[in-house]
């Protein structure tokens, strides 16, 4: 019997508890339901608006840039900081995109920063190397400069230990240097620059600070997979422009620069050399053309990576795609003004006449190439484009579309066979 009445009284009690825990929440939401109707209201308030607000910084600015009417657009100062970085590989034409940002005087623009990691690491091959690079362009997009003392000899660095440094429009520029004004438009006078007083590493830094717009160009990042933590961080608020060119045409620049490229090239065979397809490119046949050998194999893994972040974005969330932008380098030395445009746009910077005119330029001057491969001057674009078609072999042809088939069918480049074919219909 007192069992009974024990259960009785336990049920009495939770019931209660309940209602008293039941009772503030439905005054309180019929109260929020009533003022909601009152006000007219007929779609749920979104419940946690400031994550909705970040996710839209991060697709912001985006839209349609491919193909769109960007002239005359207003630049939006209200937007946090813009960070980018420009995704590239060895003689696609990556420094002439670098240098059109570098000329910008909202853009803090470096060169290669990562050249100190493979430097000082070296002989470490391409793919262990990857986390180290990114974790200093998470350093640098910070203005964090620190972070190159772990590649240097000294602990006190200055600005000429930047890589590229004489190049830099911010270094040789005021207030760091009176060498030029900041907003002249043209390259940098290296003789001039060299003259320049050498700022403490930390002066830099307060100048990062300062800039909208922070530019890194690098060739370095072998895959874009190895920059999606950066990102995902909307602290950094990363962008992403990869630059591709027609693998026959970086193939051709690259045998003509092949004694300044052999390091780098066995760096990125032996980021692949655990897979069997690659470990006969470590051990090329011909001694005598050893260079040529592995600036050529090279070629084979950088097509590979191309692939793997075409495959990366098409199959990636919204919102890694809307803080990406492929840019091939034809349309951009054909079409400057358009594709400048939709740079400046995506980037958030604003547009102006000597920019453009330095941009036609450097597109419409005479010959092919410097003599030194490596120095942004001013080119004929569309020689620069199609050398390859007198200066390689019929069997060079063949090997590079071979093994570059499914990237340049992704990427818009037709086989010499079938360019051919259509000339001879038309």
């Amino acid at each position: 019997m007192k069992r009974r009445l024990h259960k009785k009284y336990l049920f009495v009690i939770l019931v209660y508890s309940g209602l008293l825990l039941l009772i503030p929440y439905m005054l309180d939401y019929g109260d929020k339901s009533f003022q909601q109707a009152k006000q007219g209201f007929t779609q749920q308030q979104p419940r946690c608006p400031k994550l909705e607000h970040t996710v839209a910084l991060l697709w912001d600015n985006e839209g349609k840039i491919n193909g769109s009417d960007t002239r005359g657009f207003a630049v939006n100062r209200s937007q946090p900081r813009v960070n980018i970085y420009l995704h590239a590989t060895w003689r696609t034409g990556s420094s002439f995109l670098g240098e059109l940002f570098n000329q910008h005087a909202d853009v803090f623009y470096l060169y290669e920063p990562m050249w100190h990691i493979w430097q000082a690491l070296y002989p470490g091959d391409g793919e262990s190397l990857q986390g180290a690079v990114r974790d200093m362009l998470n350093a640098l997009y910070r203005c964090d400069f620190s972070v190159l003392k772990l590649y240097a000899d000294s602990q006190n660095l200055t600005t000429s230990f930047i890589f590229g440094w004489k190049m830099n429009t911010v270094i040789c520029s005021e207030p760091l240097c009176q060498g030029r004004k900041r907003v002249e438009i043209g390259l940098v006078d290296e003789e001039r620059c060299s003259k320049c007083p050498r700022r403490d590493i930390r002066e830099l830094e307060r100048e990062c600070k300062k800039y909208p717009v922070m530019v890194i160009k690098g060739v370095r990042v072998l895959d874009l997979s190895t920059m999606v933590p950066l990102i995902k961080d909307p602290a950094i608020n990363l962008k992403i422009i990869q630059l591709f060119r027609d693998p026959r045409a970086v193939h051709n620049s690259r045998l003509k620069s092949r004694a300044a490229l052999v390091r780098e090239s066995i760096q990125v065979l032996r980021s692949k050399k655990e897979g069997d397809k690659y470990k006969r490119l470590l051990a090329p046949n011909n001694r005598m053309n050893r260079a040529e050998t592995y600036v050529s194999s090279a070629m084979e893994v950088i097509c590979d990576n191309w692939l793997s972040d075409i495959m990366l974005v098409v199959n990636s969330p919204p919102w890694l795609r809307r803080n990406y932008l492929r840019l091939r380098y034809e349309d951009l030395v054909l079409q400057p003004l358009d594709v400048l445009q939709s740079l400046l746009h995506y980037s958030n910077l604003s547009s102006f006449h000597a920019l453009e005119r330095f941009a036609v330029n450097m597109t419409h001057g005479r010959g092919y190439s410097s003599d030194k491969p490596f120095l942004v001057s001013s080119r004929d674009a569309k020689e620069a484009i199609y050398a390859w078609r007198e200066r390689l072999s019929v069997g060079q042809i063949n090997q590079v579309e071979a093994y570059c088939s499914e990237v340049m069918k992704h990427l818009g480049y037709l086989k010499n066979s079938t360019e051919k074919k259509l000339k001879v219909a038309s």
